[in-house]
Protein backbone atom coordinates (compact mmCIF):
# COMPACT_ATOMS: atom_id res chain seq x y z
CA UNK A 1 0.00 0.00 0.00
CA UNK A 2 0.93 3.64 -1.06
CA UNK A 3 2.62 5.56 2.05
CA UNK A 4 2.15 9.15 2.67
CA UNK A 5 5.57 10.08 1.54
CA UNK A 6 5.45 8.02 -1.46
CA UNK A 7 2.51 10.22 -2.35
CA UNK A 8 3.81 13.31 -1.65
CA UNK A 9 6.50 12.06 -3.55
CA UNK A 10 4.66 11.17 -6.72
CA UNK A 11 2.89 14.60 -6.65
CA UNK A 12 5.49 17.05 -5.19
CA UNK A 13 2.65 20.08 -6.00
CA UNK A 14 0.83 18.45 -2.82
CA UNK A 15 3.39 18.86 -0.33
CA UNK A 16 3.12 22.59 0.19
CA UNK A 17 -1.11 22.21 -0.21
CA UNK A 18 -2.09 24.50 2.91
CA UNK A 19 -4.84 23.06 5.39
CA UNK A 20 -4.54 19.91 3.16
CA UNK A 21 -5.06 16.59 5.89
CA UNK A 22 -2.99 13.81 3.83
CA UNK A 23 -3.74 11.02 6.46
CA UNK A 24 -5.51 8.26 5.02
CA UNK A 25 -3.67 8.65 1.80
CA UNK A 26 -2.03 5.54 1.69
CA UNK A 27 -4.55 3.84 4.37
CA UNK A 28 -8.26 4.85 4.25
CA UNK A 29 -10.91 3.79 6.21
CA UNK A 30 -11.75 0.95 5.10
CA UNK A 31 -14.91 -0.91 5.25
CA UNK A 32 -16.64 -3.99 4.00
CA UNK A 33 -17.97 -4.52 0.29
CA UNK A 34 -21.57 -4.88 -0.29
CA UNK A 35 -22.65 -6.61 -3.01
CA UNK A 36 -25.26 -4.25 -4.44
CA UNK A 37 -27.00 -5.66 -7.84
CA UNK A 38 -25.29 -7.33 -11.21
CA UNK A 39 -22.75 -4.94 -13.42
CA UNK A 40 -22.49 -5.48 -16.61
CA UNK A 41 -19.52 -3.85 -18.89
CA UNK A 42 -20.85 -3.14 -22.43
CA UNK A 43 -18.89 -1.80 -24.73
CA UNK A 44 -17.37 0.97 -22.75
CA UNK A 45 -19.78 1.99 -20.97
CA UNK A 46 -21.21 0.03 -17.68
CA UNK A 47 -24.81 -1.12 -17.26
CA UNK A 48 -25.64 -2.06 -14.11
CA UNK A 49 -28.78 -3.96 -12.43
CA UNK A 50 -31.63 -2.19 -10.56
CA UNK A 51 -30.83 -3.79 -7.69
CA UNK A 52 -28.04 -0.78 -6.34
CA UNK A 53 -30.43 1.21 -4.56
CA UNK A 54 -30.71 -1.15 -1.78
CA UNK A 55 -27.31 -0.23 -0.52
CA UNK A 56 -28.28 3.60 1.20
CA UNK A 57 -31.94 3.78 1.90
CA UNK A 58 -32.43 7.04 3.24
CA UNK A 59 -30.22 7.03 6.73
CA UNK A 60 -28.86 3.46 5.95
CA UNK A 61 -25.14 2.99 6.43
CA UNK A 62 -23.08 3.08 3.01
CA UNK A 63 -20.97 -0.04 2.72
CA UNK A 64 -18.21 0.04 0.32
CA UNK A 65 -14.26 -0.81 -0.19
CA UNK A 66 -13.61 2.80 -1.13
CA UNK A 67 -13.53 6.57 0.50
CA UNK A 68 -16.98 6.89 2.92
CA UNK A 69 -19.66 9.35 1.04
CA UNK A 70 -19.95 12.56 3.09
CA UNK A 71 -21.90 12.02 6.39
CA UNK A 72 -21.14 8.40 6.20
CA UNK A 73 -24.35 7.36 4.53
CA UNK A 74 -24.95 7.78 0.81
CA UNK A 75 -28.30 9.10 0.55
CA UNK A 76 -30.78 7.19 -1.67
CA UNK A 77 -34.29 9.44 -2.44
CA UNK A 78 -35.89 7.01 -4.77
CA UNK A 79 -39.22 5.37 -3.13
CA UNK A 80 -38.47 1.83 -2.75
CA UNK A 81 -40.78 -0.78 -5.44
CA UNK A 82 -40.71 -2.98 -1.84
CA UNK A 83 -43.61 -3.50 0.08
CA UNK A 84 -45.95 -0.75 -2.41
CA UNK A 85 -44.17 2.60 -1.17
CA UNK A 86 -44.10 3.66 -4.87
CA UNK A 87 -47.37 2.96 -5.96
CA UNK A 88 -48.37 4.84 -2.63
CA UNK A 89 -46.28 7.92 -3.01
CA UNK A 90 -47.31 7.78 -6.86
CA UNK A 91 -51.16 7.61 -5.83
CA UNK A 92 -50.80 10.46 -2.92
CA UNK A 93 -48.37 12.85 -5.57
CA UNK A 94 -51.43 12.41 -7.93
CA UNK A 95 -53.79 13.71 -4.77
CA UNK A 96 -51.52 16.35 -3.33
CA UNK A 97 -53.57 20.19 -4.30
CA UNK A 98 -50.32 22.02 -4.50
CA UNK A 99 -47.89 21.09 -7.40
CA UNK A 100 -44.27 22.65 -8.10
CA UNK A 101 -43.81 22.39 -11.81
CA UNK A 102 -40.22 21.64 -12.48
CA UNK A 103 -38.33 22.92 -15.66
CA UNK A 104 -35.24 21.14 -16.94
CA UNK A 105 -32.75 22.45 -14.36
CA UNK A 106 -34.82 21.59 -11.45
CA UNK A 107 -35.48 17.78 -12.94
CA UNK A 108 -32.19 17.59 -12.95
CA UNK A 109 -31.23 18.75 -9.54
CA UNK A 110 -34.01 15.85 -8.61
CA UNK A 111 -31.86 13.54 -10.12
CA UNK A 112 -28.93 14.69 -8.57
CA UNK A 113 -29.91 14.49 -4.67
CA UNK A 114 -32.02 11.58 -5.61
CA UNK A 115 -28.96 9.61 -6.08
CA UNK A 116 -27.35 10.75 -3.53
CA UNK A 117 -24.87 13.16 -4.86
CA UNK A 118 -24.96 16.08 -2.54
CA UNK A 119 -25.18 13.34 0.55
CA UNK A 120 -25.83 14.34 2.93
CA UNK A 121 -28.78 16.39 2.24
CA UNK A 122 -32.33 15.35 1.81
CA UNK A 123 -33.85 17.71 -0.45
CA UNK A 124 -34.01 21.44 -1.68
CA UNK A 125 -32.46 23.28 1.01
CA UNK A 126 -34.36 24.82 3.65
CA UNK A 127 -33.14 28.35 4.84
CA UNK A 128 -30.72 27.43 7.34
CA UNK A 129 -28.93 25.38 4.59
CA UNK A 130 -29.17 27.54 1.74
CA UNK A 131 -27.66 30.23 4.25
CA UNK A 132 -24.56 28.06 4.90
CA UNK A 133 -24.04 27.24 1.27
CA UNK A 134 -24.16 31.30 -0.03
CA UNK A 135 -22.03 32.12 2.83
CA UNK A 136 -20.02 29.05 4.46
CA UNK A 137 -19.67 26.94 1.29
CA UNK A 138 -20.11 24.35 3.12
CA UNK A 139 -23.10 22.99 5.67
CA UNK A 140 -23.32 21.45 9.10
CA UNK A 141 -24.29 17.68 8.88
CA UNK A 142 -25.67 15.85 11.70
CA UNK A 143 -22.54 14.78 13.50
CA UNK A 144 -21.55 18.25 13.64
CA UNK A 145 -18.91 17.84 10.87
CA UNK A 146 -18.95 20.71 8.41
CA UNK A 147 -19.90 19.25 5.07
CA UNK A 148 -18.78 21.01 1.66
CA UNK A 149 -21.70 22.54 -0.36
CA UNK A 150 -20.95 25.25 -2.52
CA UNK A 151 -23.59 25.72 -4.89
CA UNK A 152 -27.35 26.14 -3.48
CA UNK A 153 -29.23 23.28 -4.76
CA UNK A 154 -32.89 25.30 -4.62
CA UNK A 155 -36.26 25.11 -5.85
CA UNK A 156 -38.34 28.07 -6.50
CA UNK A 157 -42.36 29.31 -6.52
CA UNK A 158 -43.79 32.75 -7.45
CA UNK A 159 -45.82 34.67 -4.86
CA UNK A 160 -49.10 33.38 -6.05
CA UNK A 161 -47.97 29.89 -5.38
CA UNK A 162 -46.47 30.78 -2.40
CA UNK A 163 -49.57 32.34 -0.82
CA UNK A 164 -51.92 29.47 -1.88
CA UNK A 165 -49.41 27.02 -0.31
CA UNK A 166 -49.25 29.13 3.17
CA UNK A 167 -53.25 29.71 3.80
CA UNK A 168 -53.77 25.90 3.36
CA UNK A 169 -51.44 25.41 5.85
CA UNK A 170 -50.04 22.44 3.45
CA UNK A 171 -46.92 20.75 4.79
CA UNK A 172 -46.39 18.28 1.49
CA UNK A 173 -46.53 19.36 -2.39
CA UNK A 174 -45.93 17.09 -5.25
CA UNK A 175 -43.22 17.74 -8.09
CA UNK A 176 -44.37 17.57 -11.64
CA UNK A 177 -42.89 17.91 -14.94
CA UNK A 178 -43.96 19.71 -17.70
CA UNK A 179 -46.76 17.45 -18.89
CA UNK A 180 -48.13 18.08 -15.34
CA UNK A 181 -46.70 14.64 -14.25
CA UNK A 182 -45.86 13.57 -10.86
CA UNK A 183 -42.22 13.05 -10.02
CA UNK A 184 -41.40 13.07 -6.38
CA UNK A 185 -43.19 14.59 -2.96
CA UNK A 186 -41.56 17.27 -1.23
CA UNK A 187 -42.41 17.43 2.62
CA UNK A 188 -42.23 19.63 6.19
CA UNK A 189 -41.76 22.03 3.62
CA UNK A 190 -39.93 25.60 4.51
CA UNK A 191 -40.85 28.67 1.90
CA UNK A 192 -38.27 31.58 2.84
CA UNK A 193 -37.28 34.65 0.46
CA UNK A 194 -35.26 34.44 -2.56
CA UNK A 195 -32.97 37.17 -2.64
CA UNK A 196 -31.90 35.99 -6.30
CA UNK A 197 -29.17 39.37 -6.52
CA UNK A 198 -27.62 38.26 -3.15
CA UNK A 199 -27.25 34.42 -4.48
CA UNK A 200 -25.83 35.48 -7.85
CA UNK A 201 -23.00 37.78 -6.34
CA UNK A 202 -22.16 35.37 -3.86
CA UNK A 203 -22.07 32.07 -6.70
CA UNK A 204 -20.47 34.08 -9.35
CA UNK A 205 -18.75 37.09 -8.00
CA UNK A 206 -20.46 39.05 -10.44
CA UNK A 207 -24.00 40.55 -11.11
CA UNK A 208 -23.27 40.91 -14.74
CA UNK A 209 -25.62 40.16 -17.53
CA UNK A 210 -25.04 36.97 -20.02
CA UNK A 211 -24.30 34.48 -16.88
CA UNK A 212 -25.85 31.08 -18.91
CA UNK A 213 -27.18 29.62 -15.92
CA UNK A 214 -28.66 32.14 -14.42
CA UNK A 215 -30.45 33.24 -17.35
CA UNK A 216 -31.75 30.16 -17.84
CA UNK A 217 -32.81 28.96 -13.77
CA UNK A 218 -32.33 32.10 -12.07
CA UNK A 219 -33.94 35.29 -14.24
CA UNK A 220 -37.21 34.37 -14.62
CA UNK A 221 -37.38 32.29 -11.22
CA UNK A 222 -39.82 33.33 -8.57
CA UNK A 223 -39.26 34.96 -5.42
CA UNK A 224 -39.49 32.42 -3.02
CA UNK A 225 -37.63 29.46 -2.42
CA UNK A 226 -39.10 25.94 -1.20
CA UNK A 227 -37.26 23.28 0.81
CA UNK A 228 -38.17 20.75 2.61
CA UNK A 229 -37.72 16.32 2.46
CA UNK A 230 -37.33 14.98 -1.17
CA UNK A 231 -38.93 10.97 -2.17
CA UNK A 232 -38.49 10.41 -5.52
CA UNK A 233 -41.51 8.39 -7.47
CA UNK A 234 -38.79 6.78 -9.51
CA UNK A 235 -35.77 6.80 -11.05
CA UNK A 236 -35.13 9.92 -12.91
CA UNK A 237 -34.66 8.74 -16.84
CA UNK A 238 -34.75 10.47 -19.68
CA UNK A 239 -35.13 8.22 -22.78
CA UNK A 240 -32.19 9.43 -25.14
CA UNK A 241 -29.87 6.51 -25.56
CA UNK A 242 -27.32 7.51 -22.76
CA UNK A 243 -29.57 6.19 -19.53
CA UNK A 244 -26.90 3.40 -19.47
CA UNK A 245 -23.95 5.47 -18.77
CA UNK A 246 -25.93 8.14 -15.82
CA UNK A 247 -24.69 5.53 -12.73
CA UNK A 248 -25.80 6.53 -9.28
CA UNK A 249 -22.99 7.31 -6.65
CA UNK A 250 -24.16 3.59 -5.39
CA UNK A 251 -23.68 2.10 -8.76
CA UNK A 252 -20.00 3.56 -9.83
CA UNK A 253 -19.04 2.01 -6.05
CA UNK A 254 -20.39 -1.25 -7.20
CA UNK A 255 -18.26 -1.23 -10.32
CA UNK A 256 -15.09 0.03 -8.88
CA UNK A 257 -15.59 -3.10 -6.23
CA UNK A 258 -16.18 -4.92 -8.73
CA UNK A 259 -12.54 -4.04 -10.34
CA UNK A 260 -11.27 -4.28 -7.46
CA UNK A 261 -10.15 -0.57 -7.37
CA UNK A 262 -7.65 0.26 -4.31
CA UNK A 263 -7.89 4.09 -6.10
CA UNK A 264 -10.10 6.02 -7.96
CA UNK A 265 -9.09 9.10 -9.89
CA UNK A 266 -11.62 10.97 -11.48
CA UNK A 267 -11.88 13.45 -14.32
CA UNK A 268 -14.70 15.73 -15.49
CA UNK A 269 -15.08 18.02 -18.58
CA UNK A 270 -17.74 19.28 -20.90
CA UNK A 271 -15.34 19.24 -23.99
CA UNK A 272 -14.43 16.63 -26.08
CA UNK A 273 -11.09 14.61 -24.89
CA UNK A 274 -8.34 15.04 -27.09
CA UNK A 275 -4.83 12.81 -26.46
CA UNK A 276 -3.15 16.01 -23.69
CA UNK A 277 -6.24 14.79 -21.50
CA UNK A 278 -5.41 11.42 -22.15
CA UNK A 279 -1.93 12.06 -21.81
CA UNK A 280 -2.73 13.12 -18.15
CA UNK A 281 -5.23 10.93 -17.40
CA UNK A 282 -3.01 7.98 -18.22
CA UNK A 283 0.36 9.81 -16.42
CA UNK A 284 -1.72 9.96 -13.23
CA UNK A 285 -2.73 6.09 -13.20
CA UNK A 286 1.08 5.70 -13.75
CA UNK A 287 2.14 7.74 -10.74
CA UNK A 288 -0.43 5.90 -8.89
CA UNK A 289 1.02 2.38 -9.58
CA UNK A 290 4.62 3.91 -8.72
CA UNK A 291 3.04 5.12 -5.66
CA UNK A 292 2.04 1.39 -4.75
CA UNK A 293 -1.39 1.48 -5.51
CA UNK A 294 -2.48 -2.10 -7.25
CA UNK A 295 -5.22 -0.88 -9.16
CA UNK A 296 -6.00 2.37 -10.05
CA UNK A 297 -9.11 3.29 -11.88
CA UNK A 298 -10.12 6.12 -14.25
CA UNK A 299 -13.77 8.05 -13.54
CA UNK A 300 -14.14 9.83 -16.53
CA UNK A 301 -16.97 11.94 -16.02
CA UNK A 302 -18.42 14.15 -18.14
CA UNK A 303 -20.98 16.77 -16.81
CA UNK A 304 -24.50 15.76 -18.37
CA UNK A 305 -26.93 18.67 -17.09
CA UNK A 306 -27.87 21.94 -18.52
CA UNK A 307 -24.69 23.67 -20.32
CA UNK A 308 -24.89 26.70 -22.57
CA UNK A 309 -25.38 26.97 -25.76
CA UNK A 310 -22.37 26.38 -27.32
CA UNK A 311 -21.17 23.70 -25.76
CA UNK A 312 -20.83 20.51 -27.34
CA UNK A 313 -24.02 18.47 -26.68
CA UNK A 314 -24.09 15.75 -24.19
CA UNK A 315 -24.75 13.18 -27.10
CA UNK A 316 -22.19 13.61 -29.15
CA UNK A 317 -19.35 14.42 -26.38
CA UNK A 318 -20.60 10.61 -25.73
CA UNK A 319 -20.00 9.72 -28.75
CA UNK A 320 -16.58 11.04 -29.02
CA UNK A 321 -15.99 9.30 -25.75
CA UNK A 322 -16.70 6.04 -26.82
CA UNK A 323 -14.26 6.22 -30.02
CA UNK A 324 -11.58 7.53 -27.55
CA UNK A 325 -11.38 3.81 -25.66
CA UNK A 326 -12.32 2.05 -28.62
CA UNK A 327 -9.11 3.14 -30.64
CA UNK A 328 -7.13 2.24 -26.89
CA UNK A 329 -6.39 5.99 -26.36
CA UNK A 330 -7.67 5.12 -23.04
CA UNK A 331 -7.55 1.65 -21.64
CA UNK A 332 -11.07 0.18 -20.91
CA UNK A 333 -9.93 -2.31 -18.37
CA UNK A 334 -9.23 0.70 -16.12
CA UNK A 335 -11.63 3.14 -17.08
CA UNK A 336 -14.86 3.51 -16.07
CA UNK A 337 -16.83 6.27 -18.37
CA UNK A 338 -20.77 7.48 -16.90
CA UNK A 339 -22.52 10.69 -16.51
CA UNK A 340 -22.46 13.16 -13.90
CA UNK A 341 -26.22 14.45 -13.50
CA UNK A 342 -25.36 18.34 -12.63
CA UNK A 343 -26.10 21.34 -14.26
CA UNK A 344 -23.33 23.31 -14.92
CA UNK A 345 -23.09 26.62 -13.65
CA UNK A 346 -20.15 28.21 -14.78
CA UNK A 347 -19.00 29.66 -11.47
CA UNK A 348 -15.43 28.62 -11.44
CA UNK A 349 -13.74 27.99 -8.09
CA UNK A 350 -17.15 28.49 -6.56
CA UNK A 351 -18.42 25.50 -8.70
CA UNK A 352 -15.56 23.14 -8.50
CA UNK A 353 -16.12 22.38 -5.07
CA UNK A 354 -19.13 21.03 -5.96
CA UNK A 355 -18.09 19.20 -8.83
CA UNK A 356 -15.33 17.66 -6.64
CA UNK A 357 -17.54 16.81 -3.22
CA UNK A 358 -20.11 15.18 -5.30
CA UNK A 359 -17.26 12.39 -6.26
CA UNK A 360 -15.92 11.74 -2.87
CA UNK A 361 -19.94 10.41 -2.99
CA UNK A 362 -19.31 8.29 -5.75
CA UNK A 363 -15.76 6.47 -4.35
CA UNK A 364 -13.22 8.93 -5.80
CA UNK A 365 -10.36 10.02 -3.39
CA UNK A 366 -8.52 11.84 -6.31
CA UNK A 367 -9.80 14.55 -8.40
CA UNK A 368 -7.96 15.44 -11.19
CA UNK A 369 -8.21 19.74 -11.58
CA UNK A 370 -6.94 21.93 -14.31
CA UNK A 371 -7.17 25.25 -15.81
CA UNK A 372 -9.62 27.76 -15.30
CA UNK A 373 -12.40 24.86 -13.80
CA UNK A 374 -15.64 25.11 -14.71
CA UNK A 375 -14.75 28.92 -15.60
CA UNK A 376 -15.83 30.73 -18.56
CA UNK A 377 -15.18 34.07 -20.31
CA UNK A 378 -16.75 37.03 -18.47
CA UNK A 379 -20.30 38.03 -20.04
CA UNK A 380 -19.06 41.52 -20.97
CA UNK A 381 -15.55 42.09 -20.54
CA UNK A 382 -12.60 40.29 -22.94
CA UNK A 383 -10.97 38.74 -20.12
CA UNK A 384 -11.70 35.55 -18.08
CA UNK A 385 -14.11 35.93 -15.42
CA UNK A 386 -12.10 34.02 -13.15
CA UNK A 387 -8.30 33.71 -12.39
CA UNK A 388 -6.84 30.69 -14.19
CA UNK A 389 -5.36 29.39 -10.97
CA UNK A 390 -7.71 30.08 -8.56
CA UNK A 391 -9.60 27.01 -8.52
CA UNK A 392 -6.89 24.15 -7.76
CA UNK A 393 -5.98 26.88 -4.76
CA UNK A 394 -9.63 26.76 -3.81
CA UNK A 395 -9.49 23.18 -3.53
CA UNK A 396 -6.50 22.66 -2.07
CA UNK A 397 -8.52 24.78 0.87
CA UNK A 398 -11.71 24.14 0.92
CA UNK A 399 -13.57 23.12 3.88
CA UNK A 400 -15.08 19.58 3.91
CA UNK A 401 -12.60 18.62 1.24
CA UNK A 402 -9.43 17.18 3.29
CA UNK A 403 -10.29 13.81 2.65
CA UNK A 404 -9.95 14.42 -0.86
CA UNK A 405 -6.44 14.56 -2.93
CA UNK A 406 -6.76 17.35 -5.25
CA UNK A 407 -4.28 16.70 -8.56
CA UNK A 408 -3.47 19.67 -10.59
CA UNK A 409 -3.04 19.19 -14.22
CA UNK A 410 0.62 19.11 -15.58
CA UNK A 411 0.85 21.25 -18.61
CA UNK A 412 0.21 18.93 -21.91
CA UNK A 413 0.73 20.73 -25.36
CA UNK A 414 1.51 19.15 -28.59
CA UNK A 415 5.19 18.68 -29.21
CA UNK A 416 5.79 19.20 -32.92
CA UNK A 417 9.51 17.26 -32.71
CA UNK A 418 8.16 14.62 -31.94
CA UNK A 419 4.31 15.07 -33.27
CA UNK A 420 2.14 13.79 -30.28
CA UNK A 421 1.37 15.04 -27.29
CA UNK A 422 3.65 15.26 -24.18
CA UNK A 423 4.44 17.55 -21.09
CA UNK A 424 5.68 21.09 -21.74
CA UNK A 425 9.44 21.62 -21.53
CA UNK A 426 10.33 25.15 -20.81
CA UNK A 427 13.68 24.33 -21.60
CA UNK A 428 12.69 24.23 -25.45
CA UNK A 429 9.47 26.25 -25.37
CA UNK A 430 9.17 26.61 -29.14
CA UNK A 431 9.01 23.48 -30.00
CA UNK A 432 5.18 23.05 -28.49
CA UNK A 433 1.99 24.01 -29.90
CA UNK A 434 -0.97 24.78 -27.38
CA UNK A 435 -4.31 24.47 -29.08
CA UNK A 436 -6.96 25.93 -27.42
CA UNK A 437 -10.77 24.88 -27.26
CA UNK A 438 -11.44 27.52 -29.43
CA UNK A 439 -8.98 26.98 -32.26
CA UNK A 440 -9.91 23.48 -31.87
CA UNK A 441 -13.45 23.91 -32.42
CA UNK A 442 -12.39 26.26 -35.52
CA UNK A 443 -10.55 23.41 -37.02
CA UNK A 444 -13.78 20.99 -37.08
CA UNK A 445 -16.16 23.57 -38.34
CA UNK A 446 -13.49 24.11 -41.32
CA UNK A 447 -13.18 20.34 -42.16
CA UNK A 448 -9.29 20.91 -40.91
CA UNK A 449 -7.46 17.98 -39.84
CA UNK A 450 -5.46 18.82 -36.50
CA UNK A 451 -1.80 18.03 -36.16
CA UNK A 452 -1.02 13.95 -36.21
CA UNK A 453 -1.30 12.89 -32.72
CA UNK A 454 -3.64 15.71 -31.18
CA UNK A 455 -6.91 13.63 -31.18
CA UNK A 456 -7.77 9.89 -31.86
CA UNK A 457 -9.39 9.51 -35.86
CA UNK A 458 -12.74 8.09 -34.53
CA UNK A 459 -12.86 11.40 -32.11
CA UNK A 460 -12.10 14.00 -34.28
CA UNK A 461 -14.80 12.49 -36.94
CA UNK A 462 -17.42 13.01 -34.00
CA UNK A 463 -16.43 16.04 -33.87
CA UNK A 464 -16.38 17.30 -37.70
CA UNK A 465 -20.04 15.28 -37.97
CA UNK A 466 -21.34 17.26 -35.18
CA UNK A 467 -20.51 20.87 -36.64
CA UNK A 468 -21.42 19.38 -40.25
CA UNK A 469 -24.63 19.02 -38.38
CA UNK A 470 -24.96 22.29 -37.56
CA UNK A 471 -24.54 23.45 -41.12
CA UNK A 472 -27.95 24.65 -42.79
CA UNK A 473 -29.25 22.10 -44.80
CA UNK A 474 -29.85 23.02 -48.67
CA UNK A 475 -33.14 24.73 -49.26
CA UNK A 476 -33.35 25.10 -45.51
CA UNK A 477 -32.52 28.45 -43.12
CA UNK A 478 -32.59 26.14 -39.82
CA UNK A 479 -29.97 24.41 -38.55
CA UNK A 480 -30.12 20.88 -38.08
CA UNK A 481 -30.40 19.42 -34.57
CA UNK A 482 -27.74 17.02 -33.54
CA UNK A 483 -28.56 13.26 -33.97
CA UNK A 484 -29.19 11.65 -30.60
CA UNK A 485 -26.89 9.02 -30.03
Amino acid sequence: MATQAAFLAGFPQLAAQPGRDHAGTGAPAWVSVAAIGSAKVAGVGVKVGGGARAVARRGAPCRASLIEPDGGRLVDLVAPEEGGRRAALRREAASLPHRVRLGRVEKEWVHVLSEGWASPLQGFMREHEFLQALHFNAIRGEDGRMVNMSVPIVLSVGDAQRRAIQADGATRVALVDDRDRPIAVLSDIEIYKHNKEERIARTWGTTAPGLPYVEEAITNAGDWLIGGDLEVIEPIKYNDGLDQYRLSPAQLREEFARRNADAVFAFQLRNPVHNGHALLMTDTRKRLLDMGYKNPVLLLHPLGGFTKADDVPLSWRMKQHEKVLEEGVLNPESTVVAIFPSPMHYAGPTEVQWHAKARINAGANFYIVGRDPAGMSHPTAKRDLYDADHGKKVLSMAPGLERLNILPFRVAAYDTKQKKMDFFDPSRKDDFLFISGTKMRTLAKNRESPPDGFMCPGGWKVLVEYYDSLVPSEGSSKLREPVAA
